[in-house]
């Protein structure tokens, strides 16, 4: 129940939320319109700041990956150690 309930909740975070984004394309298509008619350099700048802003989660989730494959890792040599100590002892 209380899973259901949680995936219930985020639904509609998500749902909420994607109105509001999807808002500020327009806003961000107004300023690079305007931009490109005064040949100001906004436009570009705002091309960089949103492949900066993508590429921020794309970071985050790498590393977690990565630590997150160092810690499997260890924990199945940890328990490679001892399955041998084990079967060594039975032995």
């Amino acid at each position: 129940m209380r899973k259901s309930l949680l995936y219930l909740f985020l639904i509609v975070i998500m749902v909420t939320i994607a109105d509001v984004a999807y808002g500020q394309c327009a806003m961000c298509r107004a300023t690079v319109e305007s931009n490109v008619k005064t040949a100001s350099g906004a436009g570009k700048g705002l091309n960089n700041g949103i492949l900066y802003l993508m590429s921020i989660p794309y970071i985050i989730f790498s590393f977690i990956a990565f630590f997150w494959y160092k810690s499997s890792r260890s924990n199945a040599q940890k328990q490679e150690k001892i399955w041998s100590v084990l079967k060594r002892s039975l032995s």
